[in-house]
């Protein structure tokens, strides 16, 4: 019976500890003066976790796995922190540039790949280019741009949602620093949500879900 009640308390306690997170602790003393914190962290953790979807499924993946071994999980040393601070900068330009690409389908049905220019749509693919007039209307727009920074401070919110790189740069944490983690994330979200919203794209680029047409 001790056992059963022991796993049930441990399947309610959150998949992410506040205190291995950002190190608050929730003693009885601070509990209630938490709870704003700890909503405002859930809250930031699904709008990032729902835009995310808008960033490149290879970059985000690739971060995911290189992040723990850059920072040593947490624990670096100069190195480490220079290191972490390249893959960041450069999972950063991979969300622009990819948000620029589009994909097309040719005359035989097979899916090209290419980065939108003034002129139209570059195939990069290594295969043959496409007529003029086939690639024309994939020319590159001021929304496309628009695209790319807005998943460039999506990728930032992910950034501040992984406890290694945070542990990485910040091992110790000030009240101020933690008050920023919480909210900063949120507030991109809420921004990024706004102008997915009010600048749709039809692109489909690399990393990006394919059309069917």
């Amino acid at each position: 019976m001790d056992i059963e009640e022991a796993l049930q308390d441990e399947s309610n306690q959150p998949l992410l500890d506040p205190e291995q997170f950002y190190g608050i602790t929730t003693t009885n003393n601070n509990k209630d003066a938490t709870i704003p914190a700890k909503r405002a962290r859930q809250k930031a953790f699904e709008s990032t976790a729902h835009l995310a979807n808008h960033l490149p499924t290879g970059t985000v993946l690739t971060f995911q796995i290189l992040s723990p071994i850059f920072t040593n999980e947490g624990q670096c040393s100069v190195a480490n922190q220079t290191m972490t601070a390249y893959l960041v900068a450069l999972c950063a330009l991979s969300c622009f540039i990819l948000s620029l690409t589009d994909s097309i389908r040719d005359e035989a049905g097979n899916v090209r790949h290419g980065i939108a220019t003034w002129n139209g749509l570059w195939i990069i693919d290594g295969t043959e280019p496409l007529p003029t007039e086939m690639t024309v209307s994939y020319r590159i727009m001021i929304v496309d741009f628009i695209h790319a920074i807005t998943a460039v401070m999506v990728f930032a919110a992910v950034t501040l949602l992984d406890h290694n790189v945070v542990l990485c740069f910040y091992p110790i944490l000030s009240e101020e620093t933690k008050q920023m983690l919480t909210m900063l994330p949120v507030a991109i979200g809420v921004i990024a949500s706004m102008l997915f919203v009010n600048f749709p794209t039809t692109r489909h680029g690399i990393g990006f879900p394919l059309s069917t047409q």
